[in-house]
């Protein structure tokens, strides 16, 4: 039993990095997808940060990747 437990706890470990080492990436990506935004278009309203801060990473990159021709925010959004 002793063995199953520690074993049960490693994994548990090892999933609690890998979501720690995931959520650190899309803080990141957050962040720099924030800096592109203001450099390209001047500061944004707390509304337009949270909906950067709370999207998930993929919608990250698709948005920063739209960043690089968009016209308007507008545009990084559809």
């Amino acid at each position: 039993m002793t063995a199953f437990a520690e074993r049960y706890r490693e994994q548990g470990q090892k999933q609690g990095l890998e979501q720690g080492r995931q959520e650190g990436r899309r803080e990141g990506e957050a962040q720099v997808l924030l800096q592109l935004l203001e450099t390209k278009f001047g500061a944004l309203t707390a509304e337009q940060r949270q909906r950067v801060e709370a999207a998930d990473a993929e919608t990250l990159l698709e948005w920063s990747r739209r960043v690089l021709t968009a016209q308007s925010l507008d545009d990084v959004w559809q």
